[in-house]
């Protein structure tokens, strides 16, 4: 507080001195009396006084000496007008050096074009690596969680004073989860509560997993007032930083949580904004740390915050050949989906663990869905890859397989949500999951990207998985090129059959002798609907690592 004290202190007078008529004040005799007093300049350095402390208190803006530009302009002019001689001409001169600055930065948009490509690079590569087959993908869509959440708000402990907050995904102690802490919900439950009670957590692999309340007292929230609002005990920590993007809750391994926000530096002329690192604030006791990308802890999946990322892949695709390129010309254009699920885009994981945000992206001309390609982005560096997508296939946009989802569904009126682009099986891919009108989740739909007509629907990711890579065996996707699987010939007895129906055909899972399990189609091997415990099978199937192999031929000895 005493910062902004002296902030305002300073501004105060550098302000008053260039709105009042200064040099009336050292006039002596007769053209003193006819001028204002040095009481009429006291009063006008209070005011001003109490304006600039009252709208940098409230507004939280940084205390950049360039953020003054436009309002020392104006009373430069206005000071100028009241003025005389020599006095007049200084602050107008002032005024006019002002408003050359006021127009420069407010068409920095178009001068520093080239400079947001740059800082927004992305390195480019085809296609992402093919998913891992034993692994289970985060997807659990946010809004789902939330209502889980919502109605299990019970736990909360003076539920009437509380309100749930923001929802993040992030990886704790080794477990995807979704992260949303309780709120105030208002200013007078905030004086009422003083300190919110915790957090909940789910799973956001795993759909049927109930929320946990999470006890852990925390003052400094983004609904709490006056100097405990976490903007404000940030800004008054940290006057001059630049920050972008809302605060985000992060929990370390032991379940403590820690407020974020990014901060970083304007492209130019307060303009465009490229991340440098996060403030880390204790939310219990308020006490704040920097740290630059490179340094920040562990625990923190989300350092540069998602609504950074999407103001980069709006520079990376819109600015590509400039500013007038972007408006009228549009060579080489291509616009971000709005598709995602945090400020336009999706956290999604690695095999490492390690999260991402992800956007695809379309052609600016109207009634097109096809991809133009799909871009991941460290949440913790704010490295960029573009990749493109095999150029030899038009790529179905998210957008593209939200509509083929409603048309799937249309008369319960089921709607997908949270769509990510998968390579399953060497395949460029759609998993999307499906909720009803109340917000409950369905199924988990896939469809290929370049086939559209490839699409299967399960009630799990996994599911699903088992069903796409039969839908690809028989399509014209290929398996085949997916990951490393070989092709492997096996003669074995069968113990144990198990038939399932789905859609026209019938997927036949069987146990071998050997213990080895597989999984066939009878879209691709019609005689596998007559396969029975005691039948000795020749077969060719892929080496996927999975628990059931996928088989490519199959003959039943003895079956004519």
């Amino acid at each position: 507080m005493g910062e902004l004290f002296i902030f305002s202190l300073i501004t105060a007078v550098v302000s008053a001195v260039i709105l009042f008529p200064v040099l009336s004040l050292f006039q002596k005799g007769e053209e003193k009396k006819k001028n204002p007093s040095f009481n009429g300049f006291l009063f006008i350095f209070v005011l001003l006084f109490i304006i600039i402390f009252s709208i940098y208190y409230f507004t939280n803006l940084d205390r950049n000496m360039n953020g003054l530009v436009i309002g020392l302009t104006v009373l430069a002019v206005l000071g100028g007008f009241f003025a005389k001689g020599i006095e007049r001409k200084v602050k107008l001169v002032l005024g006019l050096i002002g408003i050359i600055a006021i127009a420069y930065m407010s068409f920095a948009f178009v001068f520093n074009a080239d400079k947001k490509f740059e800082k927004a690079q992305m390195q480019v590569e085809e296609e992402i690596e093919t998913f891992d087959e034993n692994e289970t993908p985060a997807s659990v869509p946010p809004d789902f969680a939330r209502n889980k959440m919502k109605k299990a708000f019970g736990q909360v402990p003076n539920t009437s004073y509380y309100e749930l907050g923001s929802l993040q995904i992030q990886k704790v102690d080794g477990q995807y989860v979704y992260i949303a802490p309780v709120e105030f919900s208002g200013f007078f439950k905030w004086i009422q509560g003083d300190t919110t009670p915790g957090y909940f957590t789910v799973s956001a692999t795993d759909s049927s997993a109930n929320p946990k309340f999470i006890k852990s007292e925390m003052a400094y929230t983004p609904s709490s007032f006056l100097n405990k609002d976490i903007y404000r005990q940030i800004r008054m920590q940290y006057p001059d930083y630049i920050f972008y993007g809302d605060v985000q809750l992060e929990i370390d391994d032991d379940g403590k949580p820690f407020y974020i926000r990014t901060y970083g530096e304007f492209i130019s002329a307060r303009n465009g904004f490229n991340p440098l690192g996060i403030v880390m604030v204790d939310p219990l006791t308020g006490a704040a740390k920097q740290y630059k990308l490179k340094d920040v802890p562990a625990f923190i999946d989300g350092a540069v915050s998602p609504e950074t990322v999407s103001l980069h892949n709006s520079y990376f695709g819109k600015y590509v050949n400039g500013y007038w390129n972007s408006l009228f010309g549009k060579s080489d254009v291509k616009l971000p989906s709005d598709e995602g699920t945090e400020a336009n885009v999706s956290p999604i994981f690695d095999e490492k663990g390690d999260m991402y945000y992800f956007t695809d992206f379309t052609s600016p001309k109207e009634g097109v869905d096809s991809m133009l390609g799909y871009s991941l982005t460290n949440s913790r560096t704010g490295e960029a890859t573009y990749y493109t997508g095999n150029l030899e296939e038009s790529y179905m946009d998210s957008q593209g397989a939200l509509q083929i989802i409603e048309k799937k569904f249309i008369e319960k009126k089921w709607y997908g949500k949270m769509p990510i682009l998968y390579n399953f099986y060497g395949e460029a891919s759609w998993l999307t999951p499906v909720l009803d009108t109340n917000g409950f989740l369905q199924n988990y739909f896939i469809v290929s990207a370049a086939n559209p007509e490839i699409a299967v629907y399960a009630s799990t990711p996994n599911d699903a998985l088992k069903q796409y890579k039969t839908a690809l065996q028989r399509g014209s996707g290929s398996v085949e090129g997916s990951s490393s699987a070989e092709e492997v010939q096996l003669t074995g007895k069968v113990v144990r059959v198990y038939k399932e129906r789905v859609g026209e055909s019938t997927n036949v899972s069987f146990l071998l002798e050997d213990g080895k399990n597989f999984i066939a189609s009878t879209e691709n091997n019609p005689l596998a609907i007559y396969l029975q415990e005691d039948d000795e099978v020749e077969m060719t199937y892929l080496n996927t690592g999975e628990m059931f192999l996928p088989v490519k031929e199959m003959t039943i000895n003895g079956l004519e």
